[in-house]
């Protein structure tokens, strides 16, 4: 609970075993456990969030996430595999949220600082979303975005767009005109946007495992400025999924 207030905080974690580039890769193993089983250990050190939900599909490859929800005790929702809005937005109606903290499943190193950063940046404005994503000044992989469950309710409403759908609060950023919008900033020791640490390709799963063993050893919690600092004296590491292009929001 954030200082003490009526709205219900949840984390949903976006994820599904039928990755076109990486399949499964939500269950790879990182410091001997499922990558999904780390995100939602690292999300649990949040101070501010009420609960996690998973949000899968009704795929049957995805029963095997279902089960490590269920065995790690935290809430999943089944819903469409490619209306991604439409299954965050049931994940959240389905535990009464009102505040969304939306995490794709593709970023095992979310560090609870951040998540509780963009709960107190959303609460300090009067804001439809805040996040570190519009401008983006983190590595990928630690992006936080925060909005209330009414405002994705009513995006619902108004579009049918692939695009919107596919990507859940796309639609709400890019209407200024419409969404009160924050966007909040890394510190300049946190600070590497060019840097990649999210799972979208065999090479990304090689450079998340090695610097998961540099640095875990000495702190298992480690932060994304303990992340950005050791890649910033480790060009070899960086090298090693630099060349993996972001898909654009368009290419479905």
């Amino acid at each position: 609970m954030y200082n003490n207030r009526k709205e219900k905080i949840v984390a949903i974690v976006e994820a599904r075993m039928t990755s076109n580039r990486l399949p499964g890769k939500v269950l790879l193993p990182i410091g001997g456990i499922p990558a999904l089983e780390l995100l939602v250990s690292r999300l649990r050190q949040s101070k501010h969030i009420d609960a996690i939900c998973v949000a899968t599909t009704i795929n049957a490859a995805d029963d095997v996430i279902v089960a490590l929800a269920q065995k790690l005790d935290i809430s999943f929702f089944r819903g469409s595999e490619s209306d991604v809005l439409g299954r965050v937005l049931g994940a959240a109606q389905s535990m009464s949220a009102d505040i969304i903290v939306e995490i794709t499943g593709d970023c095992p190193f979310v560090d609870p600082e951040l998540v509780d950063r963009g709960v107190e940046e959303f609460f300090a404005k009067d804001l439809d979303y805040a996040s570190n994503t519009i401008n983006a000044t983190y590595p990928n992989g630690f992006d936080i975005q925060v909005f209330p469950t009414a405002v994705l309710a009513e995006v619902d409403m108004l579009t049918d767009d692939p695009v919107d759908r596919t990507h859940v609060s796309y639609y709400i950023y890019m209407h200024p005109e419409k969404y009160r919008l924050h966007n909040w900033v890394a510190d300049e020791a946190s600070t590497g946007p060019q840097l990649r640490m999210t799972l979208d390709e065999d090479s990304d799963y090689r450079a998340l495992l090695t610097v998961f063993d540099a640095l875990s050893g000495e702190n298992p919690n480690f932060s994304a400025r303990d992340v950005v600092q050791y890649l910033r004296t480790h060009p070899e590491v960086v090298a090693m999924n630099d060349s993996v292009r972001q898909k654009e929001a368009h290419e479905l």
